[in-house]
């Protein structure tokens, strides 16, 4: 018998944990595989000691990393022992950390946060997620594992967790950081939990009006993109849907990945799109961008467990949890087109942005392209006021605004 076939003490869990991945649309390889890492990570508990039944996710994390990857494995070994442990606890073998005095202070804190920000502030789901990162990072940089004193705090906290940020290998790129912060000072001095109002302390990021305007790809370079993800044989009906959202309807990438099957009306041709702040809009579903999301339905979505459109192809088929995918695919499909990006990060506005000023370059107004891309304030639509029609009518053939607007 190999060493790799030889029972471990966590042999007797494997069963009830491969038939939980299994329903979620696990391969049997990947299955296989688990088997043998497991395995290795069961060797080292019993050197160890430690009993299954006395783990929790940290201490099976910190475990995992002792044990060296293999160097053609995408499956990493700490990840796995996590999700191993989550099972553990499910099925009763082991027990969930019992939380500190401090940490349960700090859970009752970000939840009212949440609360807050759910039904007061009307906030997105996505953004609720951003804002309470940013405070539960601001407060592990304060007060780490002690106890919170929120009544202690001042300006001096505000500046140097701002300046924790600033020096990292690469800075945000944006000013959300501080808008975040500042939805939580202010929070916390309206429930009285702080003696002032920090949100005033929180250095604000400058950004002229002309670095604002609107980078763009021109008609030719956005179908060379799109062509290039088309053709991608790993998953390309998937991502040539999702983009062609973008550079047809102006759709926004978190807008994309949150379209669910029952927001798409085949029969009236209309496309339901949850846009920000809780608003719902009906799209007309121009003939390409149907045939896309057919030709993906029928040959990569092979998901049972959720009714979101967009999943990922590897199991459990899961709805992405951020746009970042979609960055990505672009970032790859700049790299296989040599097609230069408008900026050295590659976001995905960059095709909401090409169809608004194509649309500009081809004589529409200001209303139509405020219209499209959905915007509830007119001087959002206004950085468009700022670009040269007749300067950008003489670098590339402009798109007929039938054409843009399908």
């Amino acid at each position: 018998m190999e060493i790799s076939d030889q029972t471990t003490c966590l042999d007797p869990y494997f069963a009830s944990f491969e038939e939980s991945l299994s329903s979620r649309n696990y391969r049997p390889e990947t299955l296989t595989n688990y088997r043998y890492l497991l395995r290795r990570f069961g060797r080292l508990l019993e050197a160890e000691g430690i009993a299954p039944s006395a783990l929790t996710p940290d201490l099976a994390v910190a475990l995992g990393r002792r044990l060296p990857a293999t160097p053609k494995s995408q499956i990493k070994v700490p990840n796995l022992a996590k999700l191993f442990v989550a099972h553990l606890i499910e099925v009763g073998v082991a027990t969930r950390a019992p939380l500190t005095p401090a940490q349960a202070v700090r859970q009752k804190l970000l939840g009212s946060f949440e609360s807050y920000l759910l039904r007061q502030r009307g906030l997105s789901p996505r953004s609720v997620y951003h804002v309470l990162r940013f405070a539960d990072r601001f407060l592990d940089h304060r007060f780490g594992d002690h106890m919170l004193d929120l009544p202690a705090l001042n300006a001096r906290d505000v500046v140097a967790f701002m300046e924790h940020l600033l020096s990292r290998k690469r800075p945000f790129r944006d000013k959300t950081p501080a808008t975040h912060l500042r939805s939580f000072f202010q929070y916390l001095f309206a429930q009285g939990l702080t003696t002032t109002n920090l949100s005033l302390c929180v250095p604000r990021a400058h950004k002229p009006w002309g670095s604002r305007l609107p980078r763009y790809l021109s008609p030719d370079e956005v179908e060379a993109v799109l062509a290039s993800v088309r053709a991608n044989p790993r998953h390309g009906a998937r991502d040539y849907a999702m983009l062609l959202l973008m550079a047809r309807l102006g759709l926004r990438a978190p807008e994309v990945v949150a379209i669910e099957l029952d927001d798409i009306d085949w029969r009236s041709g209309e496309l339901l799109v949850r846009g920000k702040g809780q608003r719902h809009d009906r799209l007309p579903i121009p003939p390409d961008v149907g045939e896309a999301i057919i030709r993906y339905l029928q040959e990569e979505r092979t998901s049972t467990t959720t009714r979101t459109l967009f999943v990922t192809h590897r199991a459990p088929n899961r709805p992405f949890k951020d746009s970042q995918v979609i960055n990505a695919i672009l970032k790859e499909a700049f790299a296989a087109t040599g097609v230069k990006p408008p900026t050295p990060y590659v976001g995905s506005h960059v095709l909401r942005h090409s169809l608004a000023t194509n649309m500009v370059r081809a004589g529409a107004s200001l209303e139509e392209i405020g219209d499209l891309l959905r915007h509830r304030s007119r001087a959002t639509t206004m950085i468009y006021a700022k670009l040269d029609t007749d300067g950008l009518r003489s670098i590339a053939q402009p798109w007929p605004v039938a054409e843009v607007a399908r």
